[in-house]
C-alpha cells in the first residue's frame, strides 16, 4: 500500500476565512506530527520568488572553486558557521560518510556577543545581491514559519501561544544549505545523508522541485516512504527535542537522502528553529526537568565535536 505524508494548507491558520479554520489546521498538524513526525505544507506564506532566489544563491555558492570554499570552512568558526565539505559526516552504522556538502548560517550577532552558539556568520566573496541578501531574506522568512509551527504545536497540546514569548525571545535558528552530488558521482552504498533524526526543534525544509531523494522511515510498517520534491511545498518535521518535551506525543522520525538523479546534483535547504538558549520546555510548562535548549544542544554536540568552552559556560552546562 502506498503511503504519503499529509499535505496541510497552512493558509487556514495564517489567514482564516471561516470559523474553525485555525482549529482545523492545528488538529491536522497535531495528528500528522503524532503519527509521522512529518508533514508537507502549502499556504505557508513564503513567496516562490524567495525560494527561487535562495536556490540560485546556493547553486552559485557551491559552484565556487574548491579552494575558495575551503577558506570558508565551518571548522574555523567557533559557532560552526560556514562550509562543510563532502565526506565530513559519518553516522554510526553507515559504511561511508555522507556525500553532501553544506553551508551554515545563523543569527547575525556581533563578535562581542560571541559565545559558541550565537555569533557572526561567514559570508562567501560574492556580490551582496547575488548571495547575502537573498539568503538572509530567506532565512528570516523561514525563521518566521518555524515560529508559526511552534505556535501550532503548542496549541495542539492545549497550551497558549504566550508560552513562546520567552522561548522565541532570542531563538537559535540555524540554516543549512545543501548540495547532493549526482548518483553517478557517489560510491556504492553511499547516502547523500545517512539515516538520522533531527536533534532539536522544528525543521523547515525546502527541496529543489522535481529533485527527489528524501525518504522517511515509518516504524509501524517498517518501510522507507519517499517524499516528493514539489513546487512551493515545504516539508516540516519535529526533532528529538520536540519528541522529548512533548512526552512522545509528537514523533521525531528517522529520514535519509539518496539523490536519484544520475547526472544532476540536488539542492535543498533546512532551517532549524531550536528556540532561545535559556528557554525551558514550552510543550509542558509543568515539566520538573528544567533543562534549557542550550543544555540539550551541548549534550548532543558534545559527542560530535569539541565545543568551545564559552559555549558550555554560556548555557550553564558542565565543562
Amino acid at each position: 500500500m502506498s503511503v504519503k505524508l499529509p499535505l496541510i494548507d497552512l493558509s487556514g491558520y495564517l489567514n482564516p476565512k471561516s470559523p474553525g479554520d485555525r482549529e482545523r489546521v492545528i488538529a491536522e498538524v497535531r495528528d500528522a506530527c503524532a503519527k509521522f513526525g512529518f508533514f508537507q505544507t502549502t499556504g505557508h506564506g513564503i513567496t516562490p520568488g524567495l525560494q527561487k532566489g535562495l536556490l540560485k544563491s546556493i547553486d552559485t555558492l557551491f559552484n565556487l572553486p574548491p579552494e575558495e570554499k575551503r577558506k570558508l570552512s565551518f571548522l574555523q568558526n567557533v559557532s560552526r558557521r560556514g562550509y562543510e565539505a563532502s565526506g565530513m559526516s559519518l553516522r554510526d552504522g553507515d559504511a561511508l560518510p555522507d556525500s553532501k556538502e553544506a553551508f551554515y548560517i545563523g543569527r547575525e550577532d556581533s563578535a562581542v556577543e560571541h559565545s559558541g552558539f550565537y555569533g557572526p556568520n561567514v559570508w562567501p566573496p560574492l556580490p551582496e545581491e547575488q548571495f547575502r541578501k537573498p539568503v538572509w531574506d530567506y532565512y528570516q522568512a523561514t525563521q518566521g514559519l518555524g515560529q508559526v509551527i511552534w505556535e501550532i504545536l503548542l496549541q495542539g497540546l492545549g497550551h497558549p501561544t504566550s508560552l513562546l514569548e520567552d522561548f522565541a525571545k532570542k531563538p537559535m535558528v540555524v540554516m543549512k544549505m545543501i548540495r547532493y552530488p549526482p548518483l553517478e558521482a557517489t560510491l556504492d552504498g553511499q547516502f547523500g545523508v545517512g539515516a538520522h533524526t533531527d536533534f532539536g526543534g522544528v525543521t523547515v525544509l525546502l527541496q529543489e522541485p522535481s529533485r527527489h531523494g528524501l525518504e522517511v522511515w515509518l516504524e509501524d510498517s517498517e518501510t522507507w516512504v519517499p517524499v516528493e520534491a514539489l513546487e512551493d511545498v515545504y516539508v516540516i518535521n519535529c526533532g528529538d527535542m520536540v519528541m522529548k518535551w512533548s512526552g512522545g506525543q509528537y514523533k521525531s522520525a528517522r529520514h535519509r537522502v539518496i539523490n536519484k538523479a544520475s547526472r544532476e546534483s540536488r539542492l535543498s535547504c533546512a532551517t532549524f528553529f531550536h528556540g532561545d538558549l535559556f528557554a525551558t520546555n514550552p510543550l509542558n510548562p509543568a515539566d520538573p526537568n528544567k533543562e534549557t535548549v542550550g543544555q540539550l544542544l551541548v549534550k548532543r554536540f558534545r559527542n560530535q565535536f569539541s565545543l568551545h568552552p564559552e559555549a558550555k559556560a554560556e548555557v550553564g552546562a558542565p565543562a
